[in-house]
């Protein structure tokens, strides 16, 4: 823990550096885990959109929807894929920009203080086993770095910005995410 913590960086995973960061702000202290879904084109799974558009070079003629999204810079610190790989975008320890306006428990501006893992997903289309395990296996080292984040720090995109957002939606199954966690932290699942 005391590397993920020094370097931000989740050993074994897939290193996609994305230029969607900054500093976080002096004193911020990372304690919040926040859930999201991107699936580029919407609905649709398997490609490489997703990491060109945190990454700024999403070939934005290749679809329609493209267009409405060109320009933007998000980022998020990690992707977990429909067959639960993951890849990180940015450093742990650097403010990715996943949350925009929002805010958790008072405190605004999630992206300050706060760890933004994508599902490769949408509302509507159940998650995978895979992503789940993924999930909580990240959701658990994440939690053994910073001990601030607990099971009640762990929220999705929809709850920090109500009304404009709506991800991980009604097929994240939180109850089942929940208990993997749980069992993860008592060493009875793994990645």
């Amino acid at each position: 823990m005391k590397a993920l913590r020094e370097t931000g960086r989740v050993p074994g995973l897939r290193w996609c550096p994305s230029p969607n960061f900054g500093p976080r702000p002096e004193g911020a202290s990372i304690s919040l885990l926040v859930v999201h879904n991107i699936s580029l084109p919407p609905g649709q799974f398997g490609g490489a959109e997703i990491e060109d558009f945190f990454c700024n070079r999403l070939d934005c003629s290749a679809h329609p929807y493209f267009e409405a999204i060109a320009g933007m810079q998000v980022s998020a610190h990690i992707l977990i894929k429909r067959d639960g790989s993951l890849t990180q975008f940015v450093s742990l320890l650097d403010r990715a920009w996943h949350a925009g306006r929002s805010c958790f428990q008072g405190d605004e501006e999630c992206n300050d203080f706060s760890i933004g893992i994508e599902l490769e997903g949408t509302d509507e289309i159940p998650y995978t086993d895979a992503q789940y395990r993924s999930l909580a296996w990240l959701s658990r080292l994440v939690m053994m770095a910073w001990p601030e984040i607990t099971p009640e720090r762990v929220t999705g995109h929809c709850d920090i910005a109500p009304g404009r957002k709506t991800d991980p939606g009604q097929a994240f199954d939180w109850g089942y995410f929940l208990a993997l966690l749980e069992n993860s932290s008592s060493g009875e699942e793994g990645a």
